[in-house]
């Protein structure tokens, strides 16, 4: 995220300035996460362990009449925000729709991925929130949501470019669907079916309480997709300039592979152009777990196949690394070869689309696709480039170093000389840091995320009383489809 307008320096006391001054030199780089001896392996464990959890959640809104008494209690519950754009157009909607047809949708839809999945999905973010289901991680999911979407939109840097076309308000977010993984709903879907004019977010009901590297996929859904959704022409745009850059330095084939994944790959630049390398680092801890929980091994995969909307996971790690190249921080490069040493050791045999790929095209390749992403400038953000907008910066990584210090001392709550300037995109990095030190408890340290996320929340002036947009001011794209369970 740009931190130009968002980040404000440290007030700590002198005391505390100075000795966080004597751990930078001492950890340098920091932070502590690029020690050799600071190891994914817990939180692999930890992703595979929530991965394997059954938890449905709250069962599904599925009764007409039930649902439209619900809602009835429900509005008071969201910000006069929300009632406007998200909770009066989808009242409407039921309301046009009827008994009937409602039915209808759901029988229609019985594995609930289409028409329904969009109607029920829509249903629990509002009734979720209202009806206090997992109050403290639904808040601390909303305040992260919401920080990332605000923080594109909000940016000092993003000056003189024109609001999104779609929506301006950040998306709800809901727990359930375990087996579909973190996912959204963009709001072309959700404006174009119902009227409601923002997106919902949702992640499985078990990383409510474990499964930490479950959150960095977060920026990848809520500052990626629903951000590509909002802004005509953008995805688009991007995709050609894509295809034309690896054209010309002919790699015709993966530049079709790439341009033609541009909503997955733009997701993961913009996800760590908004919340640093921690999240470069956490979706390949995560897609190990998933993967181990799938029995295919805690490793990348390296084949890609045509009906994968996703790069293959390998090719997702060079392109994590090559976009912490473009970052504004002084450890960027030691970053990015701990990302590349992650991925050189689960690398095999690179297949794409039944097609043999070299390691070095592959990683050449990505380069080039950061390099794009980053820094071209596009029409649909009046001639700016994503990575002018948004980007990572040394007072953010002095940050994520501070706040994963405190979140292993203990605190429940976030320190007075730290809540001022630190937004939820800093906390989930720093517990990713935290949880990666010899001996942490992942699970102790999300719960301490949690805690410090919901006192975030609670203090957000978008949900309160007044009309607040931001603290600063049906198809569901998922963030992983892992392969079929082996015989």
């Amino acid at each position: 995220m740009s931190r130009s307008s968002r980040v404000t320096p440290l007030r700590a006391s002198s005391a505390a300035r100075s000795s966080s001054r004597h751990a930078a030199k001492e950890d340098s780089p920091f932070p502590s996460a690029l020690r050799a001896e600071h190891t994914l392996a817990a939180l692999i464990e930890d992703a595979r362990e929530a991965a394997l959890d059954g938890n449905p959640g709250p069962a599904e809104p599925s009764d007409y009449h039930g649902l439209r008494g619900r809602l009835a209690a429900a509005r008071d519950s969201l910000p006069p925000a929300y009632r406007d754009a998200f909770y009066e157009p989808f009242l409407a909607a039921l309301e046009e729709l009827g008994a009937e047809r409602f039915n209808r949708i759901l029988w229609q839809d019985p594995g609930r991925e289409d028409n329904a999945l969009l109607l029920l999905d829509v249903a629990h973010a509002i009734l979720q929130n209202a009806e206090g289901y997992e109050r403290v991680a639904t808040d601390a999911f909303q305040e992260v949501v919401s920080d990332l979407y605000d923080g594109f939109l909000g940016a000092e840097s993003r000056l003189g470019v024109k609001p999104p076309d779609l929506g301006t308000l950040p998306p709800l977010v809901k727990w359930g669907n375990p087996g579909m993984g973190p996912y959204t709903i963009p709001v072309d879907f959700t404006l174009g079916a119902l009227g409601v004019k923002a997106a919902v977010v949702s992640l499985p009901p078990a990383n409510a309480q474990r499964g930490l590297l479950a959150w960095t996929a977060l920026p990848h859904e809520a500052a990626g997709h629903d951000i590509l959704r909002a802004d005509l022409g953008l995805k688009r745009e991007l995709s050609a300039a894509i295809y034309e850059r690896l054209r010309r330095d002919s790699l015709e084939p993966l530049a079709r592979y790439w341009a033609e994944r541009i909503d997955e790959t733009a997701s993961d630049v913009l996800g760590i152009l908004n919340m640093g390398p921690a999240a470069g680092l956490g979706l390949i801890g995560y897609f190990r777990g998933l993967n181990a929980a799938s029995r295919l091994g805690p490793r990348l995969r390296s084949e890609g196949p045509r009906t994968d909307p996703h790069p293959a996971d390998v090719l997702r790690g060079y392109l994590a690394a090559a976009t912490i190249q473009h970052l504004h921080f002084k450890a960027r490069a030691d970053w990015a070869l701990r990302i590349e040493r992650e991925v050189k050791a689960d690398l095999a045999d690179i297949v794409l689309e039944g097609r043999l790929v070299s390691a070095e095209a592959a990683k050449l390749s990505a380069a080039m696709v950061a390099e794009v992403l980053v820094t071209h400038p596009v029409t649909a953000l009046e001639g700016r480039a994503l990575g002018d907008i948004q980007n990572w910066r040394d007072e953010d990584e002095e940050r994520v170093l501070l706040l994963s210090r405190q979140l292993l001392a203990g605190p429940l709550e976030l320190p007075a000389a730290l809540t001022r300037g630190t937004y939820a995109a800093h906390l989930v990095a720093a517990a990713v840091v935290a949880a990666m030190e010899p001996g942490a408890a992942p699970r102790q340290v999300h719960a301490s995320m949690l805690r410090q996320l919901k006192q975030m929340h609670d203090a957000n002036p978008a949900w309160g009383p007044l009309f607040v947009r931001y603290r600063g001011d049906a198809v569901p794209h998922r963030a992983y489809h892992p392969l079929p369970v082996p015989a």
